[in-house]
């Protein structure tokens, strides 16, 4: 979350920063509000208790003394419940400012287009060119039911709409992809972690998924577990309310997990296939970083994203979003999209976002600098590296043969036990 702070004295500034984010500009003037009248019972308090404090001391001298101490007594009893009920109201407002400042998105840094939508976005780069087909390139959800790797039909019986079965070399094809990915990342400096698949409530408040986005998660019932979004969460939960050494950071770590959405809101949007799943698998990297060292850090996580493609051979291009078409907690984020032939244009396979201490604030994730002996936020940065099945889709689509085989990239081969082409699975 922002610091309140920010809101209290720059009220007017952080609306116009959110003007593109924030759906209801009013609820920063209701926390500004309630922070008063959060103030006003603490000090209200304040005084109570040193009345109390002052009334305490006559007691104990009456005392002493052996006289009558019945009439104070009775003040400290009014006294104390009238703090009481302060104290029950300070929590509740506390409670009030706390749940309005979850549903408020991360600000945007200096140089986010501004925009409420992807119209706004800017490409900063184009990598590949795209190949020439001498016929016409199929969908990858044709290539792979003529291959007889991806099985829509199965997967929408056993769990219903959304849900793909992998054959032979389907499945093949996506352990190898996501292992390659682990490999290329760890040889950068990535600490490979395998991490649980279901979350708490508390780790996606920590890194922003609730309340905001409670449509979108699958919950088990009864229990305060969620299948998890991304490993985005897990990762970067792994450190909260701690206090981290200046020494440790930056802390690099990615793992492989499958996520789980049930992409409240898209329906009707690529609808066949692959690209849009309630269950997906994902490569994913997050970063700890000194606040100083965050956008330089972003810069080298945008780049080894874009090392996997550049490794398979995939053409992409980059975008920076805008302030509206950001995710909730990214104060800057880039997106790479792979060329697809059968769209004839890109599609998003990888976003890398800087939320700078907007996670760390939630998660109360800090570390100690060493200059000063203080603990400060770290600043936290995430992203794709990459979705396994759309890099499958890109994959089937850009390495097609006219036989209806697909060739198999040279960086993968040795990940698909040397095979070279993919055949009508037998």
């Amino acid at each position: 979350m922002i610091d309140v702070k920010l809101i209290l004295d720059q009220a007017d500034a952080v609306k116009e920063k959110l003007k593109f984010r924030l759906k209801d500009p009013s609820s920063l003037d209701r926390i500004c509000e309630l922070y008063n009248e959060k103030r006003a019972a603490q000090a209200k308090a304040d005084q109570l208790r040193n009345q109390k404090k002052l009334i305490s001391r006559e007691i104990g001298a009456a005392k002493a003394k052996g006289g009558d101490a019945s009439e104070p007594m009775k003040k400290v009893d009014e006294l104390s419940r009238e703090l009481e009920t302060l104290e029950t109201t300070e929590k509740e407002i506390g409670a009030k400012v706390e749940a309005l400042l979850l549903l408020v998105p991360n600000i945007p840094q200096d140089g986010v287009p501004a925009g409420a939508d992807e119209s706004s976005n800017q490409e900063i780069k184009r990598w590949g060119e795209p190949r020439r087909f001498d016929f016409k390139p199929l969908p990858h959800f044709e290539i792979s039911e003529k291959l007889g790797i991806l099985d829509f039909e199965r997967g929408a019986k056993i769990s219903g709409s959304g849900f793909t079965l992998y054959h032979g070399l389907g499945s093949r094809l996506e352990r190898a992809l996501f292992n390659f990915m682990l490999d290329t990342h760890g040889a950068s400096g990535y600490e490979e972690k395998f991490v649980p698949f279901m979350v708490s409530g508390e780790s996606l408040r920590g890194t922003g998924q609730l309340p905001k986005f409670q449509e979108d998660l699958y919950k088990l019932e009864g229990e305060n577990l969620y299948m998890n979004p991304t490993a985005e969460v897990p990762l970067t939960n792994m450190y909260r309310d701690e206090i981290l050494a200046e020494s440790e950071l930056p802390i690099r770590v990615t793992a492989y997990a499958p996520s789980f959405r049930k992409e409240a809101g898209s329906y009707g949007k690529d609808t066949r296939g692959i690209i849009r799943q309630h269950q997906f698998n994902k490569v994913e990297l997050v970063k700890f970083t000194r606040p100083e060292d965050s956008e330089t850090e972003h810069q080298t996580m945008l780049e080894e994203a874009e090392k996997i493609l550049k490794l398979l051979n995939l053409p992409y291009r980059v975008l920076i979003l805008s302030q509206g078409d950001m995710g909730f907690s990214a104060s800057k984020c880039y997106d790479v999209e792979v060329w697809l032939p059968s769209l004839g244009n890109y599609k998003e396979i990888s976003s890398v976002s800087n939320c700078l201490d907007f996670q760390a604030r939630r998660a109360n994730i800090k570390f100690r600098r060493e200059s000063t002996g203080k603990p400060e936020f770290v600043h936290t940065l995430n992203g794709s590296g990459l979705a396994v099945g759309r890099t499958v889709v890109a994959v089937l689509e850009n390495y097609q043969q006219p036989d209806g085989s697909v060739i198999v990239p040279e960086a993968l081969v040795p990940y698909m036990g040397g095979l070279k082409r993919i055949e009508k699975n037998k």
